[in-house]
């Protein structure tokens, strides 16, 4: 076990200080495109006024026979696109690949400067986050860094999800958490090949209302994910990190998706993957709290006055815990706020 006091000590000589906290900016979709494509490379400086995060996709959906092209067309786009306060971000492939090395040693020594945060897929243990966090202090300072690359890990095996909660407090370059529910159902051996999302086979059904088993009774959809969410959002709350649900595939059904994001977003996610254009304004949508949640956030902290005791307003009992749950709202739509104008007008702030 490291010495807590050593914890926010750089790794290698010349690395920059580790974060002693992780910044909250506004992440609400982290948009996904493939580097090696020319149409979609040429698209990335429109898409990057539109979205929180973009992000360089090495790993899954890029063919073999494309991977170096697509590191490779990273880096080209990444030197000569100015992305203003949108977040860049990569997911470099799996670290039981051939790929992986050389996707950080490329990536942190050519746009280090430029690069956020790192993903890392199929994440199983605090190994695999030590692992990475030696070699970007090793490469950052041979880059001259005076900032440190942060990480971000996919939740996408049966093995993480066992140790979600020391993969949260495995590093302070730790920034947040993703699941992929599809790799993750293949791992516990699910029965869906649905990329995230509900199931018709997964319910709950009424009580029988007579002799007949088949009458009147009224079946409910259930969510395949609900623990899961709930307890990587733990995890990250826990450590201070964030949470992000991943994929949901089905790009046709806007609003399936639409669905299972709010889901996550009431239950402490950040924001979502969002893998077509189409799914960038539902994650916005989402992700920023209703105007009318953040006119009754501040009603309430503004009764509070101190934030104890007790207040009525509305025919409800507002108290110190509803108080924080206000905030809770307030800080997200401030920082929301400060980037998007239009939210700005609408949250009166």
């Amino acid at each position: 076990m490291r010495n807590p006091r050593a914890f926010l000590r750089p790794l290698a000589v010349g690395a920059p200080t580790p974060v002693a906290d992780i910044p909250f900016r506004p992440s609400r979709m982290i948009h996904f495109f493939d580097p090696s494509n020319p149409k979609m490379a040429d698209k990335v400086p429109d898409i990057a006024t539109k979205v929180d995060i973009i992000l360089g996709n090495l790993e899954d959906a890029i063919k073999t026979e494309n991977k170096e092209a697509a590191r490779q067309g990273l880096v080209d786009i990444a030197k000569k696109t100015d992305f203003g306060q949108t977040q860049l971000w990569t997911r470099i492939n799996s670290l039981d690949s051939p790929w992986a090395l050389d996707d950080l040693i490329t990536l942190v020594t050519e746009i280090g400067d430029k690069l956020d945060v790192v993903m890392v897929p199929k994440v199983e243990g605090a190994q695999d986050i030590h692992y990475i966090d030696r070699i970007l202090a090793q490469l950052e300072a041979r880059a001259g860094l005076k900032r440190p690359i942060l990480v971000h890990a996919i939740l996408e095996t049966a093995e993480g999800m066992t140790n979600v909660e020391e993969i949260a407090a495995a590093s302070p370059r730790m920034q947040g958490i993703s699941l992929g529910p599809a790799d993750l159902a293949a791992s516990r051996r699910m029965k869906t090949t649905r990329v995230g999302g509900g199931h018709p086979g997964y319910l709950v059904r009424q009580d029988p209302t007579g002799d007949d088993l088949t009458e009147g009774r009224t079946t409910y959809q259930q969510d395949l994910w609900h623990y899961t969410i709930a307890r990587m959002v733990d995890a990250c709350a826990a450590n201070d990190i964030l949470p992000f649900y991943g994929p949901f595939g089905d790009i046709k059904d806007v609003v399936a998706c639409e669905d299972q994001f709010r889901n996550a977003f009431l239950l402490g996610c950040v924001g979502a993957w969002s893998l077509h254009p189409v799914q960038i304004d539902i994650a916005r949508k989402v992700f920023s709290p209703d105007p009318a949640d953040v006119a009754h956030a501040k009603e309430v902290v503004e009764a509070m006055g101190d934030g104890s005791g007790a207040v009525m307003i509305n025919g409800k009992m507002e108290d110190d815990a509803s108080c924080k749950q206000c905030i809770v709202m307030l800080d997200l739509a401030k920082a929301l706020a400060e980037r998007d104008p239009e939210l700005a007008a609408a949250y009166d702030l």
